[in-house]
C-alpha cells in the first residue's frame, strides 16, 4: 500500500504558529512541535508535489544524530514519540506520528552554518569562476566533487519561505552574533561535520556538505536545533561510486535539483510538478539514506 503524502498538519482549527518550507511549528508556550510534512523545496521553492515518507525519514535520521552527536554539543529534542505530546497531537498519529519531534524553544540564531568537505555544486561554481569558495581562496586544479583538504565553514543568511539564501563573510557573522558566539558557531559546525562525515562513511555514504541551526535556551546554552545531517541539509553519496572529477549520484534532493534543471525551470514560483517516477525514485532514495545511516529500515 502507497504511503500517504502529508502536505499539512493542520487539525481542529489547531494551525501551525509558523510554516518553514517543510516544517509546520505549533508553539506550546516553552516547548515547540515540529512536524515535518512531505513537502520539498529546490531552490527555494516549494514545489506542488510531495515526497511519500519524506517529513518521518528527516524526524528520524535527526533524531539519530542528535543523540549520537550530543556529546559535542546539547540540542532542542525533548522526545519523537507521540504518547509523550499533548492533545491535539496525540490523536492524530496519521498526521504526526514517526514524523514529529516535542523540542524545547530556543532563539534561533540567524545563520545556516554550512559545511563543505568536498568541492561541489555551488561551491564548484564559485571555485571555477574565482579560483575561491564563497571568498576563501583554493589551490589551483582541483577537481569536481574532491575532498578538501579542511573542511570550509561557509555560512549563509537564513532567509524566509520563497527568499534566496546570501552568502556571509566570518566578519559578517560576527558582526551579526558577537565574536564569541560566531566562533563558536564556526568550531561546533565543523566538529559536527566531521564526526557525523567518519561515522557516515562506514556506513557506505559520504557526507559532501551539511548545514547546522543552532539557537540559545533561556539561560543562554547554545544548543543544535532544527534538523541534523538530513538528506535535506545535506549532500549524501555513496561511497562506493565515488570518483573525484564527476558528479556522483547521491541520496538526497539533488537527484530533483538534477531533473528540475534538465527541464530547465526559471527557479521561480510556482515550481513545476513532477513525474511519478522522480517521485518514487526520490523517496526510495531517502528511505535507504535512513536504513544505511541509522541501520533500520522506516
Amino acid at each position: 500500500m502507497e504511503s500517504q503524502i502529508i502536505s499539512t498538519t493542520a487539525v481542529e482549527g489547531f494551525t501551525p504558529s509558523k510554516k518553514g518550507k517543510v516544517r509546520d511549528i505549533y508553539d506550546l508556550d516553552r516547548q515547540l512541535l515540529i512536524a515535518a510534512t512531505d513537502r520539498l523545496s529546490a531552490f527555494d521553492v516549494v514545489l506542488p508535489d510531495g515526497i511519500p515518507d519524506k517529513g518521518k525519514v528527516l524526524t528520524q535520521v535527526s533524531a539519530f544524530w542528535f543523540d549520537r552527536l550530543a556529546h559535542i554539543l546539547p540540542h532542542h529534542l525533548v522526545s519523537t514519540d507521540i504518547t509523550a505530546f499533548p492533545e491535539p497531537f496525540r490523536s492524530h498519529p496519521a498526521l504526526f506520528a514517526q514524523r514529529s519531534m516535542l523540542v524545547q524553544k530556543t532563539t534561533p540564531l540567524a545563520v545556516e552554518c554550512v559545511v563543505r568537505g568536498y568541492i561541489t555544486g555551488s561551491g564548484w561554481n564559485d571555485y571555477l569562476r574565482s579560483g575561491s569558495i564563497c571568498g576563501i581562496p583554493l589551490p589551483p586544479g582541483l577537481q569536481e566533487s574532491a575532498r578538501l583538504a579542511e573542511p570550509l565553514f561557509t555560512p549563509t543568511t537564513k532567509a524566509e519561505v520563497g527568499v534566496h539564501d546570501e552568502s556571509m563573510t566570518f566578519a559578517q557573522v560576527k558582526d551579526l552574533v558577537g565574536t564569541v558566539l560566531a566562533t563558536q558557531l564556526r568550531d561546533f559546525s565543523i566538529r559536527l561535520y566531521l564526526e557525523g562525515a567518519a561515522y557516515a562513511q562506514t556506513r557506505g555514504i559520504i557526507i559532501a556538505d551539511t548545514k547546522f541551526e543552532f539557537g540559545l535556551d533561556s539561560d543562554g546554552t547554545l544548543l543544535l536545533i532544527d534538523e541534523a545531517l538530513t538528506p535535506d541539509s545535506s549532500r549524501f553519496w555513496p561511497l562506493d561510486t565515488y570518483r573525484p572529477g564527476t558528479s556522483p549520484p547521491s541520496f538526497d534532493k539533488q537527484f530533483v535539483r538534477d531533473y528540475l534543471l534538465a527541464v530547465k525551470w526559471d527557479k521561480r514560483p510556482p515550481g513545476p510538478s513532477l513525474p511519478p517516477d522522480i517521485i518514487r525514485t526520490t523517496a526510495q532514495k531517502y528511505r535507504d539514506a535512513l536504513e544505511r545511516l541509522t541501520g533500520h529500515p522506516l
